[in-house]
């Protein structure tokens, strides 16, 4: 055999330090991270959301509590990080959901994965993903 024959390539480890900055994850890439970024935010926030349904649901009293937590704020809490602390929730559970939803369609049909697949349902992952937080996180805000 001749040795372009015998050349195999070559694969290599990332290197922290050196390659990270010059290394170009593809976008199908960044959604599974973002993927699990989405579920570690929606774990750490679980007591918020459970002082969330537990505030509103409790009495009218504690749901005029809840009420105010947004406008005025908790103790030395603003309102505004109270409402930007809400909106990563929704962001997370946006994001989870829809990537989820992705990639129970490629389980369902093996035939979906390619990489022009991933490449398109990882756009429109983000697309829904943002598009929907910025229409909540409007709501949130009282811009309508």
């Amino acid at each position: 055999m001749t040795e372009i024959a015998k050349k195999r390539p070559e694969f290599r480890n990332i290197n922290i330090f050196k390659d990270v900055r010059t290394y170009r994850l593809p976008l199908a890439g960044w959604v599974s991270i973002l993927h699990r970024a989405s579920g570690m935010i929606m774990f750490l926030l679980l007591p918020f959301v459970i002082w969330l349904l537990d505030t509103s649901l409790s009495s009218e009293i504690s749901f005029a509590k809840f009420s105010a937590a947004f406008s005025v704020g908790l103790g030395f809490i603003p309102g505004w990080f109270v409402k930007l602390v809400a909106l990563a929730l929704i962001w997370s559970y946006l994001h989870h959901l829809i990537a989820g939803m992705r990639h129970v369609m490629m389980d369902i049909n093996h035939d979906l994965v390619s990489k022009d697949f991933g490449r398109q349902s990882a756009v429109v992952t983000l697309v829904v993903s943002i598009a929907l937080t910025l229409v909540l996180g409007a709501k949130l805000f009282g811009l309508y």
